[in-house]
């Protein structure tokens, strides 16, 4: 796996997962509704390994170029 994310795009990324997290224990009381929070799992994870595989089949690389 060669890394696909970078810079902002990773900081964005692990923002938004620990933000969605964080809903699981706001909206924990709300039937249902919490477990849309663990969706913050996939922005996590990617964020922190530095590769969406997503970005290959659409053809993006926000890592800059090593020269």
């Amino acid at each position: 796996m060669k890394a696909n994310v970078g810079g902002i795009d990773k900081l964005l990324r692990i923002v938004v997962g620990i933000v969605l997290l964080a809903l699981t224990f706001v909206l924990k009381t709300e039937q249902g509704l919490w477990m849309w929070g663990l969706i913050g799992i996939v922005p996590l994870a990617t964020g922190l390994m530095g590769w969406c595989p997503f970005y290959p089949l659409i053809g993006l690389n926000s890592c800059p170029s090593k020269s």
